[in-house]
């Protein structure tokens, strides 16, 4: 998938909104995956991506956090969490599927299918510059913006 243009895709975000990649054209996009809104590995990526955030803005980026949870979620968590960035709703799992990052996981013993947290870095052409899966929490966001602030 590296060095590939992502195809079209668009996602209902909070706000109101609609995030559409062609929309963010000229811009860095990170697109982070997460499991699930409020909890508690989710809580600490979002603020680590929040309290950078004016930095990703500096450096000409955009970031989306996509959840299978409803846009209504989103919102309870982005207005708890003081988020700067939009959350998308993937319900029906579009864009999940288009980036490969729906995978068995065990959760208390028991196999059940979710989100492998995952960060993607889309260029200003559209062209798929990094990703990392199966990401680790800590010093995750650092690592992006580091990237990004050298593309």
């Amino acid at each position: 998938m590296l060095d590939t243009k992502i195809p079209e895709f668009t996602l209902p975000t909070t706000g109101g909104q609609n995030f559409s990649l062609t929309a963010k054209a000229g811009k860095i996009a990170v697109v982070y995956f997460y499991p699930k809104d409020s909890t508690p590995g989710c809580t600490t990526e979002a603020q680590q991506f929040r309290d950078l955030y004016d930095r990703f803005v500096a450096v000409d980026a955009e970031i989306l956090g996509i959840s299978r949870d409803s846009v209504k979620s989103h919102e309870n968590f982005k207005s708890k969490q003081a988020l700067p960035f939009e959350l998308g709703s993937d319900a029906d799992e579009t864009v999940c599927n288009l980036f490969s990052v729906m995978k068995m996981k065990n959760m208390y013993g028991k196999q059940v299918r979710g989100i492998e947290r995952s960060t993607f870095v889309i260029d200003r052409n559209g062209i798929l510059r990094r990703e990392w899966r199966g990401v680790k929490v800590p010093g995750h966001a650092q690592e992006v913006l580091d990237f990004v602030s050298a593309l």
